[in-house]
């Protein structure tokens, strides 16, 4: 369908005498900035809310890396409610006709309860929606839903066509700012690889030269002793010295919480989790990203390498540590043997990204466990003045 003819404001004015385009320049210039993704989508719906006679706003997305769609920012109505909601496209047809159609779509109270599931239209209280595409250049990434807050209205011609301008538009800001964080996950990527290589060379060959002296039967003299000493010193000095290169920040925005994680597995897996959470523990900010990182890395393998008959998660904290196990039983030996201990590249990856909080991961076979089992476990230091 061909979009809808130009229309040059809005059919009320120009709000504020700010062009709408101009609103979205401003926002586009704050991509690189360290806005959160929660903040910066925020900001588009309240420039939404600003630029048309909407007075609630909400923008959903897909989320490919965990094949759902979730709230990603809202004005006018609370985030941590959005935030709750698993909407798909089978449920809101209203989103997916905006999507297939390419348009603005308005629903009146009479036809709500057809559009959206009935349980969420009574939450947040929506007798009439409008549904925005945010969609460009074949690419459909989500949609802006928004209302003036309760009973029907119409939108004029006006008004319409700048609601999809505006879904344009965010579109192009939304891919904009995920290309950005794409090239910094890179750069991050390349840093940790090189680190990885650096040790490797610097470190793990002067510790196999000793390992190697030292696994002989023969006495060794005083010289050697001293040469197997000055090479361990040498090797310390060579890990310390890499692991205080300064890296790419690794606190970074999910979206989400570790809790919220755990329960999605929960309900979207076929895998038995069973969770030890002990009471009061409250994962720190910095460490969200790191902790669901480790958990569904750690996931992922169990659905690739067991068959298991219990997936138990630990979640723990004392004075010093933070600690997230996942233990699971299951694996085949061959797998186990396969494996080696060695894990795959996520959980290595995430590995050095725990070495950046002082912290580690640990993962192996559990071989002495019946049946054989697999254990991936985060360990990372924590004040105890430090907020959640």
């Amino acid at each position: 369908m061909p979009p809808p003819p130009p229309a040059p404001v809005h059919e009320t004015g120009i709000f504020g005498g700010v062009e709408p385009l101009e609103v979205f320049v401003d926002l586009l210039s704050e991509i690189e900035s360290d806005t959160t993704s929660s903040e910066f989508y925020h900001r588009i719906c309240e420039a939404i809310c600003r630029l048309t006679t909407m007075r609630r706003a909400a923008i959903f997305l897909y989320d490919a890396s965990r094949m759902r769609v979730r709230a990603v920012g809202s004005h006018g109505i609370s985030f941590t409610q959005l935030a709750k909601l698993r909407p798909t496209l089978h449920d809101a047809p209203i989103a997916q006709r905006a999507l297939l159609e390419d348009r603005v779509i308005v629903v009146k109270s009479d036809a709500i309860d057809r559009e959206v599931p009935r349980d969420y239209a009574q939450l947040l209280g929506i007798t009439a929606l409008v549904c925005t595409p945010l969609a460009a250049a074949g690419h459909r990434y989500g949609v802006i839903v928004a209302d003036r807050g309760a009973g029907d209205f119409e939108l004029g011609d006006g008004e319409r066509h700048l609601m999809w301008t505006l879904g344009k538009t965010a579109a192009l800001a939304a891919t904009a700012r995920n290309a950005t964080r794409q090239q910094e996950r890179t750069r991050r990527l390349g840093e940790r690889i090189d680190l990885a290589r650096e040790i490797h060379e610097r470190v793990m060959q002067r510790l196999f030269g000793v390992s190697l002296v030292l696994s002989t039967q023969a006495d060794l003299s005083p010289e050697l002793r001293e040469r197997c000493r000055t090479e361990m010193g040498e090797a310390l000095a060579d890990l310390r010295s890499a692991l205080e290169r300064p890296l790419a920040p690794m606190a970074y925005e999910t979206g989400t919480t570790l809790r919220a994680e755990l329960e999605r597995h929960g309900r979207e897996s076929n895998l038995p989790i069973v969770l030890a959470w002990d009471e009061g523990v409250v994962v720190p900010r910095r460490l969200e990203g790191l902790a669901q990182s480790v958990l569904g890395e750690a996931l992922r393998n169990v659905r690739k390498h067991a068959d298991p008959s219990r997936v138990a998660v630990a979640v723990q904290r004392d004075e010093d540590t933070f600690t997230l196990e996942v233990r699971n039983d299951g694996i085949t030996g061959g797998v186990a043997a396969g494996l080696g201990g060695s894990g795959g590249m996520g959980l290595r990856l995430a590995a050095f990204e725990a070495l950046q909080h002082n912290g580690f991961v640990e993962f192996g076979p559990e071989k002495a466990a019946q049946p054989p089992g697999w254990r991936v476990r985060l360990v990372v230091p924590v004040k105890e003045t430090e907020e959640g």
